[in-house]
């Protein structure tokens, strides 16, 4: 029997392009979540298997170029040009072309084996633009693939083109951007000097891709070329040059090369759309004006907040007693029966401590977290929680953070584990630690069931929904006392709208069970075992002696 051959597969593309989407339809459950080595960077991998070969596809950190500014950045950079996986899958959002094809340069600048994926082309054709992929993938000189990645619509062609690539079948003759005269000449003395003094780092990265970003003083590669013997010389060339090109344009150097990549992307895009038809002004833009008003956004943003957990505390509490009557039924013909052949105590312990501990995660956590994650996944989906996002900035501001700390903090009314997690989407140090300090403070499923299920249930919602309205003003001090105890300052917000659109059920499913799964795996096991240790301590006697 035949080994399947193994190759790994990179997604790499800019946030919001639907890179998350072609991740869940190529694995489904097949996922591996965990962090970078060393970083606090989010790692996804999956599995699937295609054509004979198993592929496992890792989701790089959405970004939008390759310099080192971010730790995610680095990340991606690093994995790309170091660990060198089979192709890389660069997904690019096809209503917004020109933006993205900057990234898509930088990729073929370091060499990438390159596979094209023009997502999101129904989205495309609704403002009336059509993509010329022939055309595209001529120009690039590598496969280019339409595809709607929410719905799974070009995802086989995707991957027989990205085995077409491995097995040499596919024609590709990747482009080469040609800089202004001035950058030419400098890009060519200073690769010269790269393949001189500093031969073994072009085993690692091109060397006209050395140059380029040592142009634009890119620290990362720099510190790289002067750990080798001879790298001093080439960082005092490339020095010297940087310095004549920004005396020539009057600007730094970074923002000449980077211009110059816009202005060819900008070529690229014009030369293959078209536009159809003018865009009107459809619902999904009205929709979008509405939400983000400062005036009529925030009301809606309450109301939504508030039917989002009147809905959980009315299905969590049905299906709760539901649950709750059922188990009991159980739990009790369980205790006829091991009364049978165990002692009394063994019976208890094994009724009122393991099966308990099963029953009250059921019954009583869980109808109040798969809802909150569904809810929470609808919005995502749909685009709505980024404007949450943006119509929170102001407050976030008030403890030091901005509009993205909403995202982790709403999520932290499901979980506190994936809400941490998701402080990563913070640039530095100083938010991800103040946005993990204020996250463990929101009340979390656990509590959430406690303020429902038994507060709500037995007390009043009024109330249930005051103790999140004192929780939320504490929250709000205590993140202002430690934004003002920590050093540095807050950062402005800088965020990608991404379009209106129709969930899908099946990645909405996906998140939900990604995230619930925390809860099953790491507190399930904790009640149960609480609940049996609680147990054993009253059976034997010692809750009375204390």
């Amino acid at each position: 029997m035949n080994e399947r051959k193994v190759l790994r597969v990179a997604l790499a593309g800019n946030a919001n392009v639907g890179k998350s989407a072609l991740f869940n339809q190529l694995t489904g459950l097949n996922q591996v979540v965990g962090n970078w080595p060393g970083k606090t960077v989010e790692r996804a991998e999956g599995t699937l298997v295609f054509k004979g070969y198993t592929i496992r596809i890792i989701d790089l950190p959405g970004i939008y170029s390759l310099s080192t500014f971010s730790m995610e950045e680095i990340v991606s950079r690093n994995y790309i040009a170091v660990e060198k996986p089979d192709v890389i899958i660069n997904v690019v959002d096809a209503s917004a072309l020109e933006r993205n094809l900057y990234f898509t340069i930088q990729l073929l600048e370091l060499g990438a084996p390159l596979v094209l994926d023009l997502n999101q082309v129904d989205f495309a054709a609704k403002k009336g633009l059509k993509i010329d992929v022939e055309k595209l993938s001529k120009i690039l000189g590598v496969p280019v693939v339409p595809t709607v990645a929410i719905t799974g619509k070009g995802v086989d062609e995707l991957l027989k083109k990205v085995i077409a690539l491995v097995e040499g079948e596919a024609e590709t003759r990747p482009v080469e951007i040609v800089y202004g005269k001035e950058i030419e000449e400098r890009i060519r003395k200073l690769e010269k000097t790269v393949l001189k003094r500093v031969p073994q780092l072009c085993k690692v990265y091109p060397p006209r891709w050395i140059a380029v970003k040592l142009l634009e003083r890119d620290v990362d590669v720099l510190g790289k070329v002067k750990n080798y013997a001879k790298g001093a010389e080439v960082a005092d060339l490339a020095e010297k040059l940087a310095g004549e090109l920004e005396k020539i344009h009057g600007e730094p150097s970074t923002v000449v090369i980077a211009s110059e990549r816009y202005a060819f992307a900008s070529r690229i895009a014009k030369e293959v759309t078209m536009v159809e038809a003018p865009p009107r002004i459809d619902l999904e833009q009205k929709l979008d004006e509405v939400t983000t008003h400062k005036i009529f956004g925030y009301p809606i943003l309450a109301a939504i907040t508030a039917l989002i957990f009147v809905l959980i505390f009315i299905f969590g509490n049905a299906l709760s007693t539901l649950l709750d009557e059922a188990f009991s039924v159980f739990i009790s013909y369980a205790e006829d029966w091991l009364s049978s052949f165990l002692s009394p105590q063994a019976v208890e312990l094994v009724c009122n401590g393991f099966l308990v501990g099963i029953v009250a995660g059921i019954t009583i956590a869980l109808p109040y977290i798969i809802p909150f994650h569904i809810l929470l996944a609808l919005l995502e989906d749909s685009g709505y929680l980024p404007r949450a996002a943006f119509l929170m900035d102001n407050l976030m501001h008030k403890i030091g953070l901005h509009g993205k700390a909403f995202i982790p903090l709403i999520l932290g009314y499901g979980c506190n584990v994936p809400a941490c997690i998701g402080c990563r989407i913070m640039e530095t140090e100083r938010e991800r630690f103040l946005a993990g300090f204020v996250v463990v403070l929101i009340p979390c499923a656990a509590t959430s069931v406690i303020i429902l299920g038994l507060v709500g249930r037995y007390v009043g919602l009024h109330v249930a929904l005051a103790l999140y309205i004192f929780d939320l003003l504490l929250v709000f001090a205590l993140g202002k006392i430690m934004f003002k105890a920590l050093p540095g300052e807050a950062v402005g917000l800088i965020m990608e709208m991404p379009p209106y659109k129709k969930p899908s059920l099946r990645n909405v499913l996906l998140k939900t069970w990604g995230r619930t799964r925390d809860f099953v795996y790491i507190a399930f096991p904790i009640i149960i075992a609480g609940s049996v240790v609680i147990e054993s301590l009253r059976v034997f006697g010692v809750l009375d002696m204390m």
